[in-house]
């Protein structure tokens, strides 16, 4: 499998919702879906190394038969889900946490356009997965056995349109509804029974066509709703009734990938190819947003934005290069920012900031007053084809990283 420079971009709706809230104390080594069990991508563990030995740290095991792609890890109960695309398949399975197969289950139809290969994070919540493939299937599946609860064909349904990347989302889950993003004419924000499947909303009054993007769900001024983008725009949607509330627009080329931060009544919304980032403002009554400030510099493509301690920390393409910026969250001013990263996929955990590169390079990253500072880096072995795009995981002491077919798994426990 090859890739084109110019379209990996766009794999991963990959990319994040940050929030300051903290977990409770005694909270289970779990990380349920993308971006963790509050979809910060900010994990709850403590104890872990602040410095890796010379070489990285401690290889646990590894497995070698992921499939091709990039999709992420949910980690419940004992069990690590994750997909990848097996010749025509796109397949659904489960290991336990030493790295022994448990079951594999399928989900439509592999990806075979451009830049081929999973992408979405299966979503575990009361015992199942739900699961968006490429090619537009949403299935739902017992956790424990893989077996098929419901699926859903969103083109024949709603109409999808598959951009240049076909779709990518990792679906959000709130009380008894699926949300996702089909941009079809007949649905392009929808509601879906998590138990069945059927339909409970579908929005098509916004030519909202999908973007690649994760969506967030949030309570502002006492409405619950959920933020997403589409192709031109950011967008806030009603969970109840499925209404639009705010629109603004934003993005360039139909991508805009990188997920919104919500924090405190603000949204942070970024996207590549010098589309740059920027801060809005949700106004009480939720129906509508104005702007606070605009970064053409910090145009955050697919790797994640976290917010950490009032600040922003992600990366940025333009200016001949790709740097890692810390931004304060309030006014946009840049604190630091270090070129020597390349393009990268962040994590956080135990005040420690995780950089994978797509280039397999992994780096370890301290949060100082001044921004933060490399500590340790390794190289994690080659395991396929294509750029090392999955977003790292953090749970229960260890360090999941990905690399196309296979899957690396390393203790980062302090001794």
């Amino acid at each position: 499998m090859r890739i084109a420079k110019n379209t990996v971009a766009a794999l991963l709706a990959v990319l994040p919702f940050v929030s300051l809230s903290a977990a409770e104390p005694g909270t289970p080594a779990e990380w349920p879906e993308f971006h963790g069990p509050r979809r910060d991508n900010i994990s709850t563990e403590k104890g872990l190394l602040k410095r890796w030995p010379e070489g990285g740290p401690r290889m646990i095991w590894k497995y070698s038969q992921c499939g091709t792609g990039y999709s992420g890890f949910a980690i419940v109960d004992g069990m690590i889900f994750t997909a990848g695309d097996f010749d025509d398949d796109e397949m659904l399975f489960a290991l336990t946490t030493d790295g022994k197969p448990v079951w594999k289950s399928r989900n439509g139809e592999s990806w075979q356009g451009s830049s081929p290969g999973c992408r979405a994070t299966p979503t575990y919540v009361d015992g199942v997965l739900y699961h968006m493939n490429p090619t537009g299937t949403i299935g739902a599946f017992e956790a424990k056995s893989g077996k098929p609860v419901w699926s859903v064909n969103l083109k024949s349904r709603f109409g999808t349109r598959f951009g240049t990347w076909a779709m990518s989302e990792n679906l959000a889950v709130d009380g008894d509804k699926v949300f996702c993003m089909p941009g079809g004419a007949k649905g392009s924000v929808v509601a879906l029974d998590k138990r069945t499947g059927k339909t409970i909303w579908a929005n098509a009054e916004m030519d909202g066509r999908a973007a690649y993007c994760s969506p967030v769900v949030v309570t502002h001024g006492g409405t619950r709703q959920l933020i997403t983008m589409t192709q031109r725009a950011a967008v806030g949607i009603d969970v109840k009734t499925g209404k639009l509330l705010w629109s603004h627009p934003h993005g360039r080329y139909g991508q805009n990938t990188t997920p919104p931060t919500y924090h405190d009544g603000h949204v942070f919304i970024a996207c590549g190819h010098s589309a740059g980032g920027r801060l809005l403002k949700i106004h009480p009554d939720s129906r509508s947003v104005t702007q606070v400030w605009y970064k053409k510099e910090f145009d955050n493509c697919h790797g994640d934005v976290i917010l950490v301690d009032g600040r922003l920390y992600g990366c940025g393409c333009r200016l001949g290069g790709k740097s890692l910026f810390c931004v304060d969250f309030l006014t946009g001013e840049t604190k630091h920012s270090d070129r020597s990263l390349g393009k990268i996929s962040l994590t956080c955990a135990d005040g420690m900031l995780y950089s994978l590169s797509n280039k397999r390079e992994m780096s370890l990253l301290e949060i100082t007053p001044e921004g933060f500072k490399v500590v340790s880096q390794f190289k994690i072995p080659k395991g396929g084809e294509g750029p090392s795009l999955c977003h790292p995981v953090i749970c229960g002491g260890r360090l999941y990283l990905r690399h196309d077919q296979c899957l690396y798994v390393y203790d980062i426990k302090a001794k």
